[in-house]
């Protein structure tokens, strides 16, 4: 994996541990030759993210939508800086420029991009791993959650280990690695659907 998009927050919450972990990720990323594709932002975890892998001498691609740059919120330090027309935009970016995904605590911009990653490789739009750091036991519920739509029946038996979740960003790189494409919807056959 040469790059990664990072999904997370643009919000600093006030637990410390938030911003640490994003600065880390980022730093991580960057010393494992790993470059960053992420919102583009300065602020709150998405601003950490991108300091950490510059700081630690890594690339950083921003990905912004127009109306988002305008408001003084563009991270002008990154490597490379793409402002785009809007949020569809934006995530086709993530999706052409990285090797996989890997989400870390946000809120509901960060669950947006996700699950699309996730509901893309369902589907066949890509066959990248799609990674899940459950920092702080941060998303226990979502991962219940998915495991819940699996065992009633809306997540195929095929797709159930598209998501890949892990405690530790170390373990989830790992595991990322060796991930092994699924058969996509665009490729099953209707008795399979």
């Amino acid at each position: 994996m040469k790059r990664l998009a990072v999904y997370c927050g643009s919000a600093s919450p006030e637990d410390p541990r938030y911003l640490e972990l994003a600065y880390e990720v980022g730093a991580t990323l960057a010393a494992r030759g790993i470059g960053v594709v992420y919102g583009g932002g300065r602020l709150g975890l998405m601003g950490a993210v991108a300091r950490g892998a510059l700081e630690a001498g890594g690339e950083v691609i921003g990905v912004i939508p127009e109306a988002l740059a305008g408001s003084e919120v563009s991270n002008h330090d990154c490597t490379e800086l793409y402002t785009v027309s809007g949020m569809h935009e934006r995530k086709q970016r993530f999706t052409d420029l990285s090797d996989g995904f890997v989400t870390i605590p946000g809120g509901v911009g960060t669950m947006d991009e996700l699950w699309e990653a996730m509901s893309w490789a369902q589907l066949g739009y890509h066959t990248k791993p799609v990674g899940l750091l459950n920092a702080f036991g941060f998303y226990d519920e979502l991962i219940a959650f998915n495991r819940h739509m699996a065992e009633v029946g809306f997540v195929r038996p095929a797709h159930q280990n598209i998501l890949i979740a892990r405690d530790t960003l170390p373990d989830l790189l790992d595991a990322m690695a060796d991930y092994e494409p699924h058969t996509p919807i665009f490729r099953m056959k209707a008795g399979d659907l």
